[in-house]
């Protein structure tokens, strides 16, 4: 049987017919079907020209957010193997702060502290500049948490470079996360030639008497000594930006000090605290205080260069630093009349 003798067989042949051939798809590119609708060569524009119906919007699947954040921690591990990275003379390791310190850090940050920054806008957008805080709080957590409230609120997303007393930097551990982290040690030279190459310095001239004091004595400054941070900011003429912090005297409030432990075990204070060293390790947890930061005005020095090695002018300088702080942490303080924001 031939072809066409066996389609003839098949009933309702007659009634069959072939599909008409395809349309050839217009030149202009244009869906079949679609009118375009163009404005006369002399007349108005049409009122309404049809156009394709807006793609809804799309949410990101969370197992595509889940493997970007996979593959960027597998490629900086690989980096980190491969000592692809780079470290600054001091040893600053900025890609390693950013993506683990700075993580880690922001948890007390905005979840524990709850914290409020005020006035970044006095902080500088570019150059250098020399941050001076109050210091409180058995254990430096202030520092840390500045360091984080210019990462996460300045508009340039600025680090800032702290100097740590030389205890920080014998101790084996804590000394090289100081140094990946930013830290320097708190003498002149370093923070001159920090500022010089136009970073943030943070200081803080309290020192071990503004973190070691009584909770009775809280918010109540201490001395700021020889006032060399006011020496090293008029040789390099970097404005002073002084800041005040209210929360940290609440998270380990010192309730004595055992200082022939302290004598014993080489370090400047021995806290104790209503949970250290009763509980342990548990101790250690901060107590979730609220916190307020703020950064005032700037003082400008670049006008006193010649005067950096003057007494009078490098104490009154020190003098208005300190005097502005304390002042501003009285209006903090009235700002939060709750120390555990409740």
């Amino acid at each position: 049987m031939t072809q066409d003798e066996y389609h003839a067989a098949l009933p309702g042949h007659a009634d069959f017919e072939l599909p008409a051939a395809r349309a050839p798809k217009p030149l202009n590119g244009n869906r079949p079907g679609r009118r375009r609708v163009l404005p006369a060569a002399n007349g108005p524009a049409p009122a309404q020209v049809e156009a394709a119906a807006p793609e809804p919007d799309r949410q990101r699947d969370p197992v595509d957010v889940w493997d970007q954040r996979v593959a960027a921690g597998l490629a900086f591990l690989r980096r980190r193997l491969a000592g692809a990275y780079e470290v600054d003379e001091f040893g600053f390791d900025a890609e390693l702060t950013d993506a683990v310190f700075q993580p880690m850090l922001k948890v007390l940050y905005r979840d524990w502290f709850r914290t409020e920054v005020f006035g970044v806008e006095n902080v500088p957008d570019t150059g250098g500049g020399l941050i001076v805080g109050n210091h409180s709080g058995t254990v430096a957590l202030d520092a840390l948490m500045l360091t984080v409230a210019l990462r996460d609120q300045h508009p340039s997303d600025r680090h800032l470079r702290l100097l740590g007393a030389d205890l920080v930097f014998r101790l084996p551990v804590l000394s090289e996360l100081a140094r990946k982290s930013g830290a320097t040690v708190a003498c002149n030279p370093d923070a001159e030639r920090l500022m010089s190459e136009g970073e943030l310095v943070g200081v803080f001239p309290e020192g071990f008497k503004g973190i070691g004091k009584r909770f009775s004595d809280r918010y109540k400054l201490q001395r700021f000594g020889r006032g060399g941070f006011v020496s090293a900011a008029l040789r390099t003429g970097t404005p002073i930006v002084p800041v005040a912090i209210v929360g940290a005297e609440e998270i380990y409030p010192i309730l004595a000090d055992l200082k022939p432990l302290a004598r014993l075990l080489g370090m400047p204070y021995f806290p104790v605290t209503p949970t250290f060293p009763w509980l342990g390790p548990l101790g250690l947890v901060p107590l979730p205080s609220k916190w307020l930061i703020e950064f005032c005005p700037p003082i400008p020095t670049a006008h006193l260069t010649e005067y950096a090695d003057d007494p009078m002018v490098v104490y009154n300088l020190a003098d208005q630093v300190r005097e502005t702080i304390q002042a501003t942490l009285h209006t903090l303080l009235e700002k939060r009349p709750d120390p555990f924001g409740l």
